[in-house]
């Protein structure tokens, strides 16, 4: 690939190394598809790795249960949503019959949004750090409830606070929607008091907790939220365009009445009935045939986390990205960069942002380095550690090579505009 990365200083590569050998998720590493040697990989806060168990899981779909199987083999893929979302409701403090795993996240959202508002207060409220999707979604929904969209502006860096929910609640607000953790600063938003200060007011909560499942603890009950979506390619790895979940707290679910109503959501999907009667449970927050393929992969990364545990991963991504802010405040700020997570470990999810003026470029210099990160308009690099396969080594590298750009200005044979996928 690109030219050989710098290497970190001694120093860091021993405090590193040292890190690195008291791992107890250092295991989990083997347990990925190899990828080219060398290579630095903090994105997986935009696509995870993909686990090496998923490539025999889905031959074994393909070769067995589709080529010899064919049609009998839904006798036990039509019990995989429910199945693989149980599993993911173990990582997000649910009861097994609250999560099921269907369509993708902004259909979720939409799903959801909709019929938290058809209980009758059509104002939405969310915020300005939410991810973009997310807002275009909630502001169709509440147009066409005939509500507004109440966005909140919020600290940059720090996301929105319950003092922000609160100040914008009022009689006409029936749903507050937020992202546990925000894509861009990677604040982690106080999900148990935002639900508390959002019922209070008597609206209904809908989090997205895609930057959060599979790397930060979820306590979706316990804190009282009524309704989650989210997605699995991310900490998950369950592969590119994975199938995404929604959770709803179980009493709510025979009062609420999703909008996109198909056959998997009917009561007897094989009645073929011309009148719909929606499933009792979470099945009613079905809408289409799922993929199967894609649900098979996504087995593997979520099974994957459930064995390495939720507090462990946690510990190493405050790890991670603690040693990430140490160094950059050292070696990159004096560069002109701007550290734009929050600096306390308990408030931040499992990547760091770097502000600079020539973040684009930056991004695709690092990619010619072999090291892979992203970049979000208009001058922000995100950097993303999985603590199941990223290592203190790696962030130190990544770290060294961002600096060896900046200081040898080869990120400026670049261009400045935007092409493709960043």
């Amino acid at each position: 690939m690109g030219t050989e990365p710098a290497p970190a200083p001694r120093d860091d590569r021993e405090r590193a190394d040292r890190l690195d050998a008291a791992d107890p998720l250092a295991l989990h590493r083997r347990e990925f598809a190899a990828t080219d040697e060398g290579l630095v990989y903090l994105d997986g806060n935009s696509l995870g790795r993909m686990p090496a168990a998923a490539a025999s899981q889905v031959r074994a779909a393909l070769e067995e249960e589709w080529a010899r199987g064919l049609v009998a083999s839904w006798e036990r893929w039509v019990m995989l949503p429910r199945r693989v979302g149980d599993a993911i409701g173990q990582l997000v403090g649910a009861r097994p019959g609250e999560v099921l795993v269907t369509d993708q996240t902004s259909v979720n959202l939409f799903k959801l949004a909709t019929a938290a508002v058809g209980v009758g207060r059509p104002d939405i409220v969310t915020d300005d750090a939410n991810f973009p999707s997310d807002r275009y979604v909630l502001g169709s929904v509440a147009a066409a409830a005939g509500g507004e969209l109440r966005v909140i502006e919020t600290d940059p860096v720090d996301g929105v606070s319950a003092d922000d929910v609160t100040a914008a609640l009022d009689t006409g607000v029936g749903l507050v929607s937020h992202s546990h953790v925000a894509f861009r600063s990677g604040a982690l938003a106080d999900m148990g008091t935002i639900t508390a200060a959002a019922a209070e007011a008597g609206a209904m909560t809908l989090w997205d907790v895609s930057h959060s499942v599979g790397v930060v603890p979820i306590e979706l009950r316990r804190s009282g939220a009524d309704l989650a979506v989210g997605c699995t390619y991310k900490y998950l790895n369950g592969g590119p365009g994975a199938p995404a979940f929604v959770y709803v707290r179980d009493d709510l679910q025979g009062r609420l009445d999703q909008p996109i109503r198909g056959w998997w959501s009917h009561d007897d999907m094989f009645a073929f009935a011309s009148d719909y009667a929606p499933a009792p449970g979470i099945d009613r927050f079905a809408t289409g045939t799922p993929p199967i393929l894609s649900l098979v992969a996504a087995q593997a990364g979520i099974a994957m986390t459930a064995r390495a545990g939720l507090d462990a991963i946690r510990a190493k991504s405050v790890s991670l990205t603690s040693l990430l802010i140490e160094l950059a405040d050292r070696d990159l700020a004096p560069l002109g960069f701007t550290v734009a997570t929050p600096r306390d470990g308990e408030r931040r999810g499992s990547h760091v942002a770097l502000r600079h003026r020539d973040a684009y470029r930056l991004t695709r210099a690092l990619r010619d380095r072999d090291v892979v990160i992203d970049f979000r308009a208009p001058d922000t690099l995100r950097l993303g550690v999985a603590p199941l396969y990223t290592t203190h080594r790696e962030v130190a590298e990544a770290v060294a090579v961002i600096r060896d750009i900046v200081v040898t200005g080869s990120h400026e044979a670049y261009p400045h505009h935007r092409a493709g996928v960043t």
